[in-house]
């Protein structure tokens, strides 16, 4: 569709310098330097033979040769119409960024010939390139009615997603409810739109959505992403609408070798604890405290274990939790704290969140990361965060592609187009650390918060151990309750696998753990 409107617009092109072109006069030219007349013939002709080498697909040739023609004086009026086309060549190219700097041009000079159409294609080139700035942008410039249908799914989607972040919610969910089936943003606008009935607490028509969606994925197999998405987003639905049971038959569809698994353990057990199942509960923290998620920054699941161990009484358990908790999460507060202490340059903070990127991909980064890896990694799934990196990546991409093209390499367009690239890099790279540095802001006042939390339940902890040690005294037995007379089979009988804790963890058997601690409450 795109090499079609080229060759629409190429057309008219040619037709129009075809027209303009004087034309030439039985006298010999004078070897004096070129009369203006001339030079408007040449820059004519040039041009004429730029838009040939786009019709016949030689885009990285035709860039070349558009770029010097749209800083050539004798080609003033053609300019708008040279740097759209030239915006267009370069997205048949995938270097969508040097695109958007020629459609944003366009669009500034107002021209009503092609300021629609620039818009259009800005919008394409900021979603292929994940620029949030540029697509907030174009969106601003954009009429809907005078938008081409095909292109109405794009702007409905990012407009929701816009107003879902500035906590217009109704109007969100109106937005996301446009974009057609046929759609490839579908899918996600569908999906955004049962965040904005969540948002709204409107739990029945986020839940309609969300098993559509599941229901549309029915062939799939279990680890399809979209088709996880869907699951847990059921699950979140019943939980926020305090069905815990359903919640809790929705959990556990996530299936074990998917991304999303280890945290839907963490929601599962909170609606494992809010259904009084605390054996269910404390049977999910084997897994979730595992050597293989060590690495994940979870202090939460510390002090929801010990909350389970104070229900039903295990205070010695809760005890040993707790020491856990302060011994685990105590250095990672007082890093956090020097580290921001001593660091104010966001460069910094993208440096460190850079190397903790290159340690998950299982590189070696260059020097060792200052900030807990376990936060870091955290924030890396942070959606801001994630979205710029995508873009950096994007640009990236871009250098690549220009540096590997012999044609454009060592050329003016390519000194122009690294220059842009390395400011957009540059701009990008203070952005992400701004952001790291937010991030890590929240961490810290969250720790000092569920520090706060702790010392609370401690509290209550030696609350209950003074009431044990009372009715002790009084003569008063707290009951036993024991699972030890289940055998394994019971347990198979009943559906469940039955694999008692015995201080190893296996790949194969993470998530099948069942507790069978005593409960000593009366």
């Amino acid at each position: 569709m795109m090499k079609k409107s080229i060759l629409l617009i190429v057309s008219a092109f040619i037709s129009a310098s075809a027209l303009a072109a004087p034309k030439a006069k039985a006298r010999p030219m004078p070897k004096t330097p070129m009369s203006s007349s001339a030079q408007m013939g040449l820059g004519q002709k040039l041009l004429s033979e730029a838009l040939t080498m786009v019709r016949n697909g030689q885009y990285d040739q035709a860039a070349v040769r558009l770029q010097s023609l749209a800083r050539r004086n004798d080609l003033e009026k053609e300019r708008v119409q040279i740097k759209y086309i030239l915006g267009v060549t370069l997205m048949e190219l995938k270097l969508y960024q040097i695109a958007a700097f020629q459609f944003v041009d366009v669009i500034r000079k107002g021209d009503p010939k092609y300021t629609r159409q620039a818009i259009e294609k800005l919008i394409i080139a900021a979603d292929e390139l994940g620029d949030d700035t540029l697509l907030n942008y174009a969106i601003a410039k954009v009429s809907l009615q005078d938008f081409p249908e095909k292109y109405k799914d794009i702007i409905y989607y990012r407009l929701g997603e816009i107003k879902l972040k500035n906590g217009r919610a109704a109007e969100a969910a109106q937005s996301f409810s446009r974009v057609r089936p046929t759609s490839r943003y579908y899918d996600m606008a569908k999906f955004n739109q049962g965040l904005a009935y969540l948002e709204q607490k409107d739990t029945t028509h986020a839940l309609q959505i969300y098993q559509a969606l599941y229901a549309s994925r029915g062939r799939a197999p279990i680890t399809d992403v979209n088709k996880v998405s869907a699951t847990l987003a059921i699950a979140r639905t019943y939980y926020q609408a305090g069905d815990f049971d359903s919640a809790i038959e929705w959990y556990r569809k996530v299936p074990r070798d998917t991304e999303a698994w280890h945290e839907s353990l963490f929601e599962l057990t909170w609606a494992d604890l809010r259904a009084a199942k605390f054996r269910s509960a404390l049977s999910n923290f084997q897994s979730l405290h595992s050597s293989y998620y060590e690495d994940f920054y979870m202090p939460e699941s510390l002090l929801l274990r010990s909350i389970v161990y104070l229900y039903i009484c295990k205070y010695e358990e809760m005890d040993k939790v707790l020491d856990l908790y302060e011994k685990t999460y105590g250095p990672v507060r007082n890093s956090l704290a020097q580290f921001m202490r001593d660091n104010n340059d966001p460069v910094i903070y993208y440096n460190e969140i850079d190397k903790a990127a290159s340690v998950r991909r299982g590189e070696k980064p260059k020097s060792v990361v200052r900030i807990p890896y376990s936060v870091a990694r955290s924030i890396l799934d942070e959606g801001d965060v994630k979205r710029s990196l995508t873009y950096l990546r994007n640009l990236f991409n871009e250098k690549r592609r220009i540096d590997s093209n012999p044609i454009l390499a060592r050329t003016s367009l390519a000194v122009y187009a690294n220059k842009i690239l390395g400011n957009r890099a540059k701009n990008t790279r203070i952005s992400i650390g701004e952001m790291v540095k937010a991030h890590l802001l929240y961490v810290r006042t969250d720790l000092k918060d569920l520090y706060e939390q702790a010392g609370f339940i401690r509290y209550e902890m030696i609350n209950g151990k003074k009431e044990a040690l009372r009715k002790k005294i009084a003569g008063k037995q707290l009951p036993s309750q024991v699972d030890e007379d289940k055998n394994r089979n019971f347990y198979i009988q009943n559906g469940y696998e039955y694999w008692p804790f015995d201080g190893e963890y296996w790949l194969d058997e993470i998530g099948n753990y069942q507790y069978l601690g005593k409960q000593s409450c009366e």
